[in-house]
Parts: C-alpha cells; sequence; structure tokens
C-alpha cells in the first residue's frame, strides 16, 4: 500500500465524519444518525457507492436543511469526500465505510428518506446480476430503510444496467416509477429531479457522447 494511501487512512481514523470499522461509532449508530451524528431531526439522504463523494457533498451543499451520507467501501475514496466537504464547512454530511448489504448494520428500519446510486459497476456478467446495486435483494435493503414515500434516484450510463433495472422495477408489486428518461440531457424537463450535479464519471462519459439515463422512482 503506498504511503499516500496510508497517511489519507490514518487521517480517516481522526475524522468525526467518517464511521468505518475500528470506531465506537460502527454499527451502533441505527437509529441514532439524526441525533448522535448529526445533532438535528432533518431527514437523511443516502448515496450508495458514493465514490468520491461528488454527489453527496454537491447535495449537502445545495441543502443545507437536511443530512447526507455517502457509503462506499473504498477508505481512500470517502477520504477525497470528506476532504471536499472539510473544505466546503458543510456539517450536514458524513461518510460511512461498509458494503451496501450490511446496510441492516447501520440504519433502523424507515431512518431513510431518499437514496441516490450514481454511476455503479453495471455487473455485465449474467452470473453478477445479483451484485448489481438495483437488483431485488437490494431493493429489499432499501425498501426496508426508507420511510413511506421514500424515493430512490438511479444514474448511469451503462443502458444494460439501466434497461435491467427498469425490468425489475416493473415486476415488482408495489412500485411507482415516478420519472425517468435514457437521455437525462435531451429531456431538461428531468434535469431538476436529477439535480444536475455531475460526477467524476458522467463528465467523462458526456464528454464521449454517452447518453446519461436516469430513473426516480417509490418501492411502495
Amino acid at each position: 500500500m503506498s504511503r499516500i494511501k496510508l497517511k489519507r487512512f490514518a487521517e480517516n481514523a481522526e475524522r468525526a465524519d467518517i464511521v468505518e470499522p475500528g470506531k465506537a461509532t460502527y454499527e451502533q449508530l441505527g437509529g441514532r444518525w439524526r441525533p448522535d451524528f448529526f445533532a438535528n431531526n432533518h431527514g437523511i439522504t443516502l448515496e450508495v457507492g458514493c465514490g468520491k463523494g461528488e454527489y453527496t457533498v454537491g447535495l449537502a451543499a445545495r441543502y443545507p436543511e437536511r443530512n447526507f451520507l455517502g457509503l462506499d467501501i473504498k477508505g481512500d475514496r470517502i477520504w477525497r469526500g470528506s476532504t471536499r466537504a472539510e473544505a466546503l464547512g458543510l456539517r450536514n454530511v458524513g461518510f460511512i465505510r461498509t458494503r451496501a448489504l450490511d446496510l441492516p448494520k447501520h440504519f433502523a428500519p424507515g431512518e431513510l428518506s431518499e437514496i441516490w446510486i450514481t454511476f455503479p459497476d453495471p455487473r455485465p456478467r449474467d452470473r453478477d446480476i445479483k451484485r448489481r446495486l438495483t437488483a431485488p435483494r437490494y431493493l429489499d435493503l432499501y425498501q426496508q430503510l426508507l420511510q413511506p414515500g421514500g424515493l430512490v434516484h438511479l444514474k448511469t450510463d451503462n443502458e444494460g444496467l439501466f434497461d435491467y433495472t427498469l425490468e425489475t422495477l416493473q415486476q415488482r408489486p408495489g412500485v411507482t416509477i415516478l420519472a425517468f428518461t435514457k437521455d437525462l440531457y435531451a429531456t431538461p424537463e428531468l434535469l431538476p429531479h436529477a439535480e444536475d450535479i455531475e460526477t467524476n464519471f458522467e463528465s467523462k462519459y458526456r464528454a464521449l457522447g454517452v447518453p446519461i439515463k436516469y430513473v426516480q422512482f417509490q418501492l411502495g
């Protein structure tokens, strides 16, 4: 491991806005995020697979009256998001280093107001279908942890993942698809729903002329 990564991991261990294995708060905040972590009673938006935190931090800067958490398994990525949030002086944002499948260990039923999934690994191989972040087992977790009427957003450049997600949603009882498009920037009326915040992946694919896909839905 490089010295830069070791230094960043050491800084993560000291940062109050990062929850990760080895800290006393790890797996101890379920049902207590608002009073114990954010010290307020505002709604919580979670970005699953936040990467470098562009969306998590961008949303937190845009909506200071709400709370935002970015989840990722990579400590180096979380360090970048935390550093960006610190530079902006944001206090309504945090990061958790864990697997998406372990969400129930960290959140109580109904604790989340909204979930974002931005440019996840599309897992194109058939044997990896269950690892897609919109596979039924993940949708089950999201439904459990979202409050009634909570929103889920997906943005992706990958048409295969997008088509799979729409088909999965259409087959799932109780789902309401509120908005979707296969070319977000050619559908300007949907841009406010998608918050027009660009991740590094989004900028790269837009520069290549790849249409950005977007869907917003409720799980019932």
